[in-house]
């Protein structure tokens, strides 16, 4: 009989550069402007379909009622600049995409400092941090700097320039979706509308793509795979108002992959149930291939999982992060970079750690004997024909899997019994499948 999953496919030749992959492909979307709507994000997008070709593009137009909220007008900036008493130029969007507030509004005008004070935005705790600042819903417009250089500003006038449009558009949403052998679902969903940030945005897309391209490589997926590329919030809302349905009767486990690329901490999300699937592997892959991790509660959510753990919703999508989003110091800032922060081992290790959650995914079954009592390994050339001490300690993953199935515990149940990686039972399960030992059900069987 054929593995579960096709091959589980040991670490490939070329595995331990897929994080130098990601990196240089972070590099490569750094530069483009992206907001939760406009070109920016359409390019990023059409990068990524360099690597997923079936990557589909959608546009939600302006105006469109989604759940609760409605899609805002597009919005576009040309260019944005600052010039101080002297004529010269203190800022500039085309050095730094975080220096315009996100979706300002057109300005021309001269100022006196007092006067470009309030639009004006910086950190007094972070003096050499730019930070990022936007204002989707309210039409207002805004600089961005460090506060080193603010309290540099002199007195005199200042002319403010900022060159953009909002008008009837739309917001693009982009979906790969990898048929299965069944219809259960793994659903993985990303955000692409964050300017010049490595953890917080380019992470999650850039790990997101690499991981659809390795399952696009198998011989053999049990699940189907839905990886979705939104701007954030707007974006999941958008998509679950036409996918919903679909979404709530076939997803089994879903994730939000945001702030995946530090070689810091690692951090778990719950769903707001904190029980699904998706919680159950996340933990149980962070337990037994990390050191430490820093737990979170539901309270400390932020991101698309609202949407998707909203009451009526209720999909189990979790979160297993590097440093999360809000806690490290570069946070929302220029400092959140792809030198000191983002690195080609911070993103192989979420590569890897995401590829044993899928794995687990994969044989995630409900195993029963089909024989009454410990059955005879020996005849089937499964026990060594020799009974001596320690005899039985090479079979013995075998034999703890055949006492705990009774098909009401999942293979991921019965390895946590045991205090083991329930990697570490994969192989088992196959030879005793193989020796029609052990039949599985993707649900518990009937008592």
């Amino acid at each position: 009989m054929a593995s579960l999953i096709g091959s589980t496919q040991p670490p490939v030749r070329d595995h331990p550069s897929i994080g130098e992959q990601m990196h240089r492909l972070a590099q490569r979307l750094w530069p483009l402007n992206r907001s939760i709507s406009g070109a920016g994000l359409r390019q990023t997008l059409t990068v990524l379909q360099e690597i997923l070709p079936d990557l589909r593009l959608m546009e939600v137009a302006s105006g469109s009622k989604v759940l609760d909220w409605t899609v805002p007008d597009e919005w576009e900036m040309t260019e944005g600049w600052l010039e101080g008493p002297d004529g010269s130029r203190i800022l500039d969007s085309a050095h730094n995409n975080l220096h315009v507030v996100g979706y300002s509004t057109a300005v021309d005008q001269t100022f006196t400092l007092d006067e470009l004070q309030p639009f004006l935005h910086s950190l007094p705790d972070q003096p050499d941090a730019i930070p990022y600042v936007t204002s989707y819903y309210k039409r207002t417009w805004g600089f961005c700097l460090s506060h080193r250089q603010r309290q540099a500003l002199e007195p005199g006038l200042y002319r403010a320039h900022i060159e953009a449009r909002h008008f009837p558009g739309s917001i693009t949403l982009a979906e790969l979706v990898l048929p299965g052998e069944q219809q259960t679902e793994v659903f993985f969903s990303t955000y692409c509308c964050h300017p010049s940030m490595a953890n917080n945005e380019l992470s999650g897309p850039c790990l997101a793509t690499f991981l659809a391209s390795w399952l696009q490589g198998k011989t053999r997926r049990k699940h189907t795979y839905r990886f979705v590329f939104l701007p954030e919030m707007i974006g999941s809302v958008a998509y679950l108002q036409g996918h919903m349905d679909v979404l709530k009767a076939h997803t089994i486990a879903g994730f939000n992959l945001s702030c995946v690329g530090d070689e810091r901490t690692w951090s778990f999300l719950p769903s707001r149930h904190g029980h699904t699937l998706a919680d159950k592997v996340a933990q149980h892959a962070l337990q037994h291939a990390v050191d430490h991790w820093d737990q979170y509660s539901w309270r400390d959510r932020a991101s698309d999982e609202s949407n998707y753990c909203a009451p009526g919703i209720d999909l189990p999508v979790a979160s297993v992060m590097r440093s999360k989003y809000g806690t490290f110091p570069e946070y929302h800032t220029s400092l959140d970079d792809l030198e000191h922060v983002v690195t080609a081992a911070g993103l192989q290790g979420s590569f890897d750690l995401y590829r044993k959650i899928i794995d687990i995914l994969e044989h995630h079954c409900y195993p029963r004997s089909t024989v009454l009592g410990e059955p005879q390994l020996g005849p089937r050339g499964l026990y060594p024909s020799l009974s001596i001490k320690g005899s039985s300690r090479p079979v013995r993953s075998l034999l703890d899997l055949m006492s705990m199935a009774d098909g009401s515990r999942s293979l991921l149940d019965i390895a946590t019994f045991f205090s083991l990686p329930v990697w570490d039972f994969f192989e088992p399960l196959q030879t005793l499948i193989e020796h029609n030992l052990l039949e599985i059900s993707e649900l518990p069987f009937e008592p």
